[in-house]
C-alpha cells in the first residue's frame, strides 16, 4: 500500500513501463492500479520467476523492501538498482533501549529516497487503492448510508496491536452512528463479544464475510475509521476517510502512521506515553511480553470519544 505513491510518480514523471513484484497474497491491494503495467507474483522465492524476469532486461530495479530476498533479486538480475534506507539499527535502538534515532519522516517519504537519483519527486498525493464496481457492497441492503456510519477495524496481524473489546465498548457506546465491524474470520469471536456489549447499538458485523476489497469499499464510505495500527488504517488514508487510530506496542515514530500529506488534520493518534516497555517490537506479538498490556488497557477512552465525536 505505502509503496504506491512511488509507483505513481515513477510512472507519471518518467513515463516508464512499471512492473511490480510481490507475494501473491498482496495482489488485491494492487489490482486495477493504472500505474502498474504488470504484477509479478511469487509464493516464497524469487527463483520461481527468475527466468521470466531475466528476459525483461530491466533498466532499473527499485527496491522498496530492502531485505535478503530483494538483495538476492538485485544480484541475480544485475540491473542498476536503488533501495531505501530501512533504518534497522535505529529500530533496534528504539525497541531495545527506547533511544529514538528514527528520522522524523513518514516511511513513504523515505521510500522516495530510492528514486531520487532518477529525478522522481513526491507529488504529495495519497496512496492508491483502486476500487471497481465488483468491490461494491449494497449499503441500502444493510440500512446504511454513505458517510453516515463508523467503520471499526476489529483485528490486526498481531494481538498487541488489537484494541481490547472493553476499550472499544467504552468508546463506541458514546458515539451516535451505526457501527460496521470489519475483519477476517479470526476476528469473529471478538466482534461477537463486542456486539454483546453494545446491544442497544445498530451494528453490522462483516468479520469473515467480506474480502479485502469489499472491506476497502466500506472503509471508503465510512464517516470515520476507528482502528489500531492496521492495514485498514492505510487503506482508509487512500480515500481520505478520517481516521482515529489507537496504538499499542508499536509507535508512530517508526514512520507508519496514516499517510495524509495534504490533510494531516484527517487523523488522530492515541497512545499511552511514557511506558518504559513501549515500543516492545516494530511489528507486534501474539501476547504482551510483560503480561500487563498497559499500552492498550490504559488508553484514555474519553479522549478517543472526543476525537470520534469531533468528526461525527
Amino acid at each position: 500500500m505505502l509503496t504506491t505513491p512511488v509507483v505513481r510518480c515513477v510512472k507519471q514523471q518518467l513515463n516508464a513501463e512499471v512492473h511490480f513484484i510481490t507475494k501473491k497474497s498482496f495482489v488485491p491491494v494492487l489490482e486495477n492500479n493504472p500505474y502498474i503495467d504488470r504484477i509479478i507474483t511469487i509464493e516464497k522465492s524469487i527463483d520461481e520467476v527468475l527466468i521470466d524476469l531475466r528476459k525483461e532486461k530491466y533498466d532499473v530495479v527499485v527496491d522498496l523492501h530492502n531485505n535478503v530476498r530483494t538483495l538476492n533479486l538485485k544480484r541475480k538480475l544485475g540491473a542498476t538498482s536503488y533501495s531505501f534506507p530501512k533504518k534497522n539499527v535505529a529500530k533496534f535502538l528504539l525497541t531495545t533501549f527506547k533511544i529514538d534515532r528514527m528520522p522524523k519522516l513518514h516511511v513513504v517519504d523515505r521510500y522516495f529516497s530510492a528514486v531520487q537519483e532518477l529525478g522522481v519527486v513526491n507529488d504529495q498525493k495519497p496512496c492508491d487503492f483502486i476500487l471497481t464496481e465488483k468491490d461494491n457492497v449494497n449499503l441500502a441492503e444493510y440500512s446504511l448510508e454513505s458517510k453516515h456510519f463508523i467503520a471499526v477495524a476489529m483485528g490486526a496481524q498481531y494481538a498487541t496491536k488489537q484494541m481490547p473489546v472493553q476499550l472499544m465498548k467504552d468508546v463506541l457506546e458514546k458515539v451516535d452512528l451505526p457501527i460496521v465491524l470489519l475483519g477476517g474470520p479470526m476476528d469473529s469471536e471478538r466482534s461477537s463479544a463486542l456486539k454483546n456489549e453494545l446491544k442497544s447499538k445498530y451494528i453490522i458485523d462483516f468479520c469473515g464475510k467480506l474480502n479485502l476489497r469489499q472491506s476497502a469499499f466500506l472503509t471508503s464510505k465510512a464517516k470515520v475509521l476507528f482502528t489500531g495500527d492496521t492495514g485498514l488504517m492505510h487503506i482508509a488514508s487512500c480515500f481520505e476517510t478520517p481516521i482515529v487510530s489507537v496504538w499499542g506496542n508499536t509507535v508512530p515514530e517508526f514512520g507508519m502512521y496514516p499517510y495524509a500529506p495534504e490533510k494531516k488534520e484527517n487523523y488522530s493518534i492515541h497512545e499511552v506515553n511514557n511506558l518504559s516497555c513501549r515500543p516492545c517490537s516494530k511489528i507486534g506479538y501474539q501476547e504482551c511480553p510483560k503480561k500487563h498490556f498497559r499500552c492498550m488497557k490504559e488508553q484514555d477512552a474519553e479522549e478517543i470519544v472526543s476525537s470520534l465525536n469531533r468528526i461525527v
